[in-house]
């Protein structure tokens, strides 16, 4: 029996029930408003029936399905499936978490890998693991990783140094470099490129003022045939500038039998700087133009601090700012900070004014420190507080003191006058 007949079988069963049906006529056997009891019909009422209404609930907001894949879900994907994780995915997942800079993923996926790995990760592995703690700013992890380290190479010590002297812990890099297993390491084998390690440990020599350890890199650099590396150069001259032995600084320079790069010659300009030999800096600098060295922002930034000290009415400044328009160089952050501070102190406020505005894009807070001290300088100080009021409103913060110093100034008769 088909589904159809089955269906004609059911409604052709007479119901025990009885039929109730209703009145086309609603006024038909009302008696005083009352339904007749006679009849079988059911009347319907004549008013519309009330329907019941219903609050409409609100639907909850969906969250946001995140379709971004961690290492993390990939790890936990693999253990519940069963699978080993070979050493190439572990690579790629590293490289993400350095590159994403996500300390959490980081911690998780070295955790992964020490609890599933019964022997020791393969060296070039744990280096890797080394660069994803420093890059993701998690040096106690990677200094960890360090000291539980059977094997080492030479990469394995130069990433360290370059983590600590990046993080600024100085003492932790001369530490490290003055190891006798690292000095076995450089001295077995040649081929290894130490010259940026060299950069590190000038670096924290001069930050920790460590004349001592500085001459004796300098002596070995001499003996390796490192002392014409353009890098480890300028990083010696930067070293004796910063120490204030600016003649060794001198003979660095001058013993260099390679052509110097650009930065060499800022190095060289920045320490005569600092040694205040104002006059010396403008010679090094006409001299390397001779040379035809293109020079760069840092070189005209340290120039135009030695105009600002020679007592010429900012001659020389004017020049050094034509040689910076030529090159296209005046708009830099550096250059243009540089002058502003330059023309302040000689009182060319017009100048300094219209050097700040040339680029509105590229002003960096030194550089509205610098017009600000400007109008401070020369007792401008309506428009140093109207100055004040652009800083607020561009979000920069001005320095303490020479903001104290318009308060003060500000109280004084200078204001009345």
């Amino acid at each position: 029996m088909n589904l159809q007949t089955h269906l004609t079988k059911i409604t052709s069963i007479a119901s025990p029930y009885k039929t109730i049906t209703y009145s086309h006529n609603p006024k038909t056997h009302r008696r005083h408003g009352c339904l007749c009891g006679k009849s079988s019909t059911v009347q319907l009422p004549l008013h519309r029936p009330r329907l019941k209404t219903f609050r409409s609930v609100p639907k909850p907001e969906k969250k946001p399905i995140s379709t971004t894949t961690t290492s993390s879900d990939i790890l936990r994907l693999l253990d519940c499936l069963g699978f080993p994780v070979p050493d190439a995915l572990y690579i790629s997942l590293i490289k993400e978490c350095t590159h994403y800079l996500d300390a959490d993923e980081a911690v998780s996926l070295h955790d992964h890998l020490t609890r599933n790995r019964s022997n020791k990760p393969r060296l070039d592995l744990l280096n890797r693991i080394l660069i994803m703690f420093i890059s993701c700013g998690c040096m106690q992890n990677a200094r960890q990783v360090f000291d539980e380290m059977t094997k080492r190479d030479f990469n394995s010590w130069a990433i360290m140094i370059a983590g600590y002297a990046d993080s600024g812990d100085y003492e932790e890099v001369i530490s490290l470099f003055t190891n006798p297993k690292l000095h076995y390491i450089i001295y077995s084998c040649s081929s290894f490129p130490v010259s940026w390690v060299f950069v590190c440990v000038l670096k924290a020599c001069a930050s920790t003022f460590n004349l001592k350890l500085g001459k004796q890199i300098h002596s070995w650099l001499l003996k390796s045939g490192y002392s014409n590396d353009m890098f480890v150069s300028s990083s010696l001259i930067s070293f004796y500038g910063k120490i204030g032995s600016f003649k060794d600084g001198d003979l660095v320079f001058n013993g260099m039998s390679s052509q110097r790069n650009v930065v060499v010659w800022t190095a060289r300009i920045n320490n005569s700087c600092k040694g205040e030999n104002f006059h010396q800096v403008l010679d090094v600098f006409k001299e390397m133009g001779k040379e035809g060295v293109r020079k760069n922002s840092f070189t005209f930034s340290g120039v135009l601090s030695a105009c600002a000290k020679i007592s010429d009415d900012g001659n020389c400044g004017e020049q050094v700012h034509a040689n910076a328009i030529k090159l296209g160089l005046a708009s830099k952050s550096y250059v243009q900070c540089g002058l502003v501070n330059m023309y302040g102190k000689f009182g060319l406020i017009e100048d300094a004014k219209r050097v700040f505005n040339v680029n509105e894009n590229r002003r960096n807070r030194a550089c509205w420190n610098a017009m600000l001290i400007s109008f401070v300088q020369n007792g401008c100080l309506i428009e140093a507080i109207k100055f004040l009021y652009q800083m607020k409103a561009a979000g920069v913060q001005p320095q303490e003191l020479w903001l104290n110093k318009l308060r003060s100034l500000c109280g004084s008769e200078i204001l009345e006058h």
